[in-house]
């Protein structure tokens, strides 16, 4: 892999939340709410830049797709601890909606490692959407609070995306990426059938 190919500002953007997991990890833990919420909507933020940049500059490459993935699953950890540890409040009327969300996310995930033996890149087109729609509601959540018909909104979306998520993995003979959907993934096979 050519190092210029790899050395772009997506890349550097994904590379950014990499780094500011642990950072970002501590001050959850350590109870900094407001630093967290800061620093988590910069790299919610980050990751609508680095898609929309690396689709603007054409620097899409296989390497960025996976660490973007990664980053993307860091910040969904987080998320998720900030959720745990400042809003609990606000999701507990919402366990069982959000409950099946989780699950469903984390069962994409694991069958992604057992059938190919590494994390999903698949940068569906429902996924990019739902990313953008979780995005945006987690950004409202710790800035402003907690928005109930855009929680729904998101968790409707986000479930669909992550059942697409699951049966592409289950046709497909291997991971790759942007397979943008299963129409898409359904006509290939037809064409190629």
């Amino acid at each position: 892999m050519q190092l210029k190919k790899i050395l772009n500002i997506p890349n550097a953007l994904s590379f950014y939340r990499l780094l500011a997991f642990p950072v970002i990890l501590y001050l959850a833990i350590a109870g900094y709410e407001q630093a967290f919420a800061v620093l988590i909507v910069i790299n919610l933020l980050s990751d609508v830049l680095d898609g929309l940049l690396a689709r603007l500059l054409n620097q899409q490459t296989e390497f960025g797709a996976k660490i973007d993935s990664i980053a993307d699953m860091g910040t969904y950890f987080l998320v998720f601890l900030g959720i745990g540890l400042f809003k609990w409040d606000d999701f507990a009327p919402h366990i069982l909606s959000f409950g099946t969300f989780i699950a469903l996310l984390i069962l994409a995930l694991l069958l992604s490692v057992i059938k190919f033996g590494r994390f999903p890149s698949l940068h569906l087109y429902s996924w990019k959407i739902g990313g953008y729609i979780q995005g945006t509601f987690f950004v409202i959540l710790f800035v402003f609070g907690f928005f109930t018909p855009f929680y729904y909104i998101m968790i409707v979306w986000g479930i669909l995306a992550f059942l697409e998520h699951i049966v592409i993995q289950l046709i497909i003979p291997e991971m790759r990426t942007n397979a943008r959907g299963l129409y898409w993934v359904l006509k290939e096979r037809q064409t190629k059938g």
